[in-house]
């Protein structure tokens, strides 16, 4: 089988991403999470499923393979270690990080990515709370839950916000808040809730 082309990469993390947030993927959130033709997406999956990295029901979702989810994973640990490098090396803000990811994750080596892993104390999470699949492949699993699951009036910390909210940091950022931070469930207008995972405090 040949190397999977940058695109396909994004094909099979899109996917991925999908699964990590319980969210169904089928081609039209393909489409729609990768801005393309509802018709270029449909071709590649079909590609992709030939070559034995995803599976696609008719009409149905598209999950991955053991073999697609390998280099989804391998995908999102460079992206994730990336982003962690350009915050804490280079000063980048949190909500800077994600664009040039997307581009350096393609380009850099396995063998790159493990030296930054190690340079930077291998982290279990990124900038953003996101857990760093560790070289093995395997993901810690935290024990957060959405924000707007908690019941209004919990004491909670904020350790996972997600990036696909388009303007989520900035509207963090107007208000103080970062990982770590602790809030009381409620008290947030529902714009900023949507893409927040808290913990209880205490």
């Amino acid at each position: 089988m040949k190397p999977p082309t940058p695109q396909d990469e994004n094909y099979l993390k899109a996917v991925w991403s999908d699964e990590e947030w319980d969210r169904t993927t089928t081609n039209g959130t393909l489409a729609a999470a990768l801005g393309l033709a509802p018709s270029s997406v449909t071709e590649a999956v079909r590609k992709l499923a030939d070559a034995g990295l995803l599976a696609h029901a008719r009409y149905g979702a598209v999950t991955l393979t053991e073999a697609g989810r390998a280099i989804a994973v391998g995908i999102v640990r460079k992206h994730r270690l990336v982003e962690t490098f350009l915050v804490d090396e280079l000063g980048y803000g949190w909500d800077e990080v994600h664009a040039e990811a997307e581009v350096l994750e393609h380009a850099v080596s396995d063998r790159f990515v493990d030296a930054l892993d190690a340079r930077l104390g291998r982290p279990a999470r990124d900038p953003h709370g996101d857990p760093i699949p560790r070289a093995d492949g395997v993901v810690p699993v935290g024990g957060e839950v959405p924000l707007e699951e908690v019941p209004a009036g919990t004491r909670v910390r904020i350790v996972r916000v997600s990036d696909a909210v388009p303007g989520l940091f900035a509207l963090l950022d107007a208000r103080g808040l970062r990982l770590g931070s602790e809030l009381v469930a409620g008290e947030l207008p529902g714009e900023v809730v949507r893409g927040v995972l808290v913990a209880p405090v205490g």
